[in-house]
């Protein structure tokens, strides 16, 4: 990506929710591309892979913390997400305080700093609810069943509202399932990450369901370069679709982690499932392709292995045996 290349360069970047997964790799990605890349969070959980960026440590409801974080950035982005899928439903109040709330604050404050850009991450497994049909498109009906996915709507609509009102330009993304290096399995969050940790570990798998719920899957480095395109495009569209195109089941995850470990087939516990599981997502990455220009380039196995070797050097397990 030349041009992401020559537009990044000397940007002002802040990335808020920099400590996190997807955040961690995106600030290494924006570092290498030569932007100036200050990165908000509560904490970090890679010290050492943030080397070079300017950690500024706050929570997201410190609405005077994220103004001095925003101040003096053109572009920012906002990776924040305050709950988890499967409890919002627990608490919807609270999930919607702690994340269209809390953005709200976020653009008062942007309308007032100049940033030019926003580009945020939302939900593409769970603002579209149960599709009617697969490949799900933006265009597709969004009847989430998770207070989360309409938490990530509402800040969409914000976000429209906001270009209307005061000019700040944006693009949001609904991100799939990603997964890849810096995502931990203990976080409530990536399963791909939970089932290897476990595998690691000796551990039995625990599946919700059959393990026929089928999603979509996209390496981390896929979704770093879509999020780097989204900064730099400035078409009609606003509103993108990120992930492999493609599904594959838990059952099918679990075969080729076997696969990249090499270790036989795995003690495996099937439990009942959850209300907030739709039984399919696979999201239709047509616009991307034809107004961004992007795809996903990773093989899955390879992925998977990439995955797993990062695991097991981060974890501390010898002799594994990872293909």
């Amino acid at each position: 990506m030349h041009s992401a290349i020559d537009e990044i360069a000397g940007k002002q970047c802040l990335v808020l929710g920099a400590g996190g997964f997807i955040g961690t790799n995106l600030c290494r990605r924006l570092l290498k591309l030569g932007a100036k890349v200050q990165a908000f969070g509560r904490s970090k959980t890679f010290p050492e892979a943030l080397e070079g960026v300017t950690w500024i440590s706050g929570e997201f409801s410190d609405h005077a913390a994220v103004a001095r974080a925003v101040e003096g950035n053109e572009l920012l982005y906002h990776l924040v997400s305050g709950s988890l899928p499967e409890s919002s439903n627990m608490d919807p109040a609270a999930d919607l305080s702690a994340n269209a709330l809390q953005t709200l604050h976020l653009l008062e404050v942007c309308r007032v700093s100049n940033v030019r850009k926003i580009v945020f991450a939302s939900s593409g497994g769970t603002v579209y609810g149960v599709p009617s049909h697969v490949p799900i498109p933006e265009t597709a009906p969004t009847d989430p069943i998770a207070a989360y996915g309409i938490s990530k709507l509402a800040i969409e609509k914000y976000l429209a509202l906001y270009r209307h009102l005061h000019g700040i330009d944006y693009t949001i993304l609904r991100i799939a399932n990603p997964f890849g290096p810096f995502q931990l399995g203990h976080r409530k969050q990536g399963v791909i990450a939970a089932l290897i940790q476990k595998a690691l570990a000796g551990e039995t798998l625990e599946i919700w369901g059959d393990g026929e719920v089928i999603r979509d899957f996209v390496y981390i480095d896929d979704v770093v370069e879509a999020l780097i395109a989204a900064a730099i495009h400035d078409g009609p569209h606003r509103l993108f679709n990120v992930g492999q195109g493609a599904g594959r089941s838990i059952n099918q995850i679990i075969s080729g982690i076997e696969a990249v470990l090499n270790r036989g087939e795995l003690p495996k516990l099937y439990k009942a499932g959850r209300p907030t599981d739709v039984p399919v997502n696979i999201l239709d990455i047509a616009l991307i392709r034809r107004e961004l220009g992007w795809e996903p380039q990773s093989d899955w196995l390879a992925s998977l292995s990439a995955t797993a070797e990062w695991m097991t050097n981060r974890l501390g397990y010898t002799g594994m045996g990872v293909v």
